[in-house]
C-alpha cells in the first residue's frame, strides 16, 4: 500500500477541499469514500482510511471542515458541537460528490464505489446513500436517528430513499426502539439493509478488541458482498 497523502482539490466557490488518500498495493478492487467523526480527520480516520487500503481498496476521506480552515479539532465538545452546527447540507453533499468524482478519474465506475462514516460521518454516509448512485454504504454509530444533527435530516426521514445497500453498526448509546425503527425505514427502500448492535458497547468500539474486529469484518464483508 502506498503512504496515506493529503490533496487539494479546488472547488467553485474559490476553496480548496482537502482529500486525504491512499492507495492499494497492486490494482484496486473499488473505491471507498470515508468520511470522518464529528473531530474531523483524527488519527482513528487516517488508520481507517490505510487499514481499508490495505484491503485493496482505493480510499478517499474529504476534509469536510475545510471551509473553516480545520482539519481536526483539539476542543470541548461545544467547539464541536459549533462545527458540525454550522456544516451546510448542500455543501457537505458537493464535497461527497468531489470525492466520488476523485475516484472516477481514477477509473473506479460507480458500481464499485462505497461510502463509510463513523459518527458524524456515519449520518452523513446513509444521507449520501439517499441521495446519490453507488454500490453500497455503511454508517458506524451515525447520530441524528430521530433528532435533527446540526442542519442535517434525521436518518429516519432519510432511510427510506436508500438507493444501494446499506449496513448499519451501533453499540447501545441508542436505544432498541431507535435502532428497530431505524432499519424497518431502511428496509422501505427494497434495496438489501441490516442492522448489527453490540450489547454493553457505547459511542467507540475501539476499547474492545472483539468488537472491533467483529465491526471491521462485518463492514469488510458488506464491501465485498456489494461492490462487484
Amino acid at each position: 500500500m502506498s503512504e496515506i497523502r493529503t490533496e487539494a482539490v479546488p472547488l467553485v466557490d474559490g476553496s480548496d477541499l482537502r482529500l486525504t488518500v491512499a492507495e492499494p498495493d497492486g490494482p484496486a478492487r473499488g473505491g471507498i469514500v470515508v468520511l470522518h467523526e464529528a473531530r474531523g480527520v483524527t488519527d482513528a480516520v487516517r488508520r481507517l482510511v490505510e487499514g481499508i487500503a490495505g484491503d485493496g481498496w482505493l480510499v478517499v476521506a474529504p476534509h469536510l471542515y475545510h471551509r473553516d480552515g480545520t482539519d481536526e479539532l483539539d476542543g470541548d465538545r461545544a467547539e464541536v458541537a459549533d462545527h458540525v452546527a454550522r456544516l451546510d447540507g448542500e455543501q457537505v453533499m458537493a464535497d461527497t460528490d468531489t470525492a466520488f468524482g476523485w475516484l472516477a478519474d481514477h477509473e473506479v465506475s460507480a458500481d464499485r464505489m462505497g461510502v463509510i462514516g463513523f459518527d458524524l460521518g456515519g449520518s452523513v454516509a446513509l444521507l449520501v446513500a439517499a441521495n446519490r448512485r453507488l454500490g453500497a454504504a455503511v454508517t458506524v454509530a451515525g447520530g441524528g436517528i430521530s433528532e435533527p444533527l446540526g442542519p442535517l435530516p434525521t436518518l429516519l426521514s432519510a432511510a427510506p430513499g436508500l438507493t444501494c445497500p446499506w449496513l448499519g453498526i451501533y453499540g447501545d448509546r441508542d436505544d432498541a426502539a431507535q435502532l428497530d425503527g431505524l432499519l424497518a425505514a431502511a428496509k422501505e427502500s427494497e434495496v438489501a439493509a441490516d442492522l448489527v448492535t453490540y450489547p454493553g458497547r457505547g459511542h467507540r468500539f475501539d476499547d474492545d478488541p472483539a468488537t472491533a474486529e467483529d465491526a471491521w469484518q462485518r463492514m469488510l464483508n458488506w464491501f465485498d458482498s456489494h461492490l462487484r
